[in-house]
């Protein structure tokens, strides 16, 4: 599969939510973060996730819908959700349909042991849908600052 581009509007998709059936359509006309994470209650997903938290209410400010996305079930997210007062939706894609779509599956290594999962990786959409910047491989220090300055000046 072709990778996402920029300047290039995403396909539709739909997934399961925290809120139920989600549709990327149903995002149109408001600016749209997506981002990747390999899995609800870790570590680095946890911190990742209480960052976006944090600044929840400044992306709402410019107009910003965010939503996050992991193979992890609906019932695991809202655990996850509940437990870190996310304020945005959480996205299952147990067969990886989305991960798919944005090219987010790498391979990986764990104590030597090679295996397929989620790249840390986030996307923003402008208000018609099209991806105007990604992070890849990402650090999560400033990254959600970073994510709401390019939303601000989009």
């Amino acid at each position: 599969m072709t990778p996402p581009a920029i300047g290039k509007k995403i396909a539709d998709f739909g997934l399961d939510s925290t809120a139920g059936a989600w549709r990327l359509k149903g995002a149109a006309g408001t600016k749209l973060v997506i981002y990747f994470y390999p899995r609800d209650n870790t570590p680095g997903c946890t911190q990742e996730s209480e960052a976006f938290r944090d600044l929840h209410a400044q992306f709402k400010k410019v107009k910003t819908l965010l939503v996050g996305i992991s193979p992890d079930s609906v019932l695991s997210h809202q655990k996850f959700k509940t437990k870190y007062q996310l304020p945005f939706e959480l996205l299952a894609d147990p067969d990886k349909t989305a991960c798919a779509l944005f090219d987010v599956i790498k391979e990986k290594s764990m104590y030597g042991k090679k295996y397929m999962g989620v790249e840390r990786s986030t996307f923003l959409l402008d208000e018609k849908g099209i991806l105007r910047q990604e992070w890849r491989k990402v650090k999560i220090t400033d990254h959600a600052a970073d994510v709401l300055a390019a939303a601000r000046a989009l």
